[in-house]
């Protein structure tokens, strides 16, 4: 089982999303954001208090919360 000691939760700080460290910053938008800037450096440049271990976790997260079965879904 991955250990997430980044990812925080509090249900009186952004809705109750999974943040990172207990920053207003959440585990979509860094996930999104790793999107965005597939060059790391952009990623950090735009996003310095980050670091890789948190942007790790966050993708690390992210994929252990998805569902991996097999379903008919409908792309947008």
């Amino acid at each position: 089982m991955q250990r997430f000691d980044r990812i925080t939760w509090n249900p009186d700080r952004m809705n109750g999303q999974p943040c990172i460290r207990d920053m207003r910053l959440t585990v979509r938008r860094v996930v999104e954001s790793a999107a965005i800037y597939p060059n790391r450096d952009d990623l950090f440049r735009n996003y310095p208090e980050l670091d890789p271990e948190d942007v790790r976790q966050a993708l690390a997260f992210a994929a252990a919360n998805l569902e991996d079965s097999a379903s008919e879904t409908h792309a947008v």
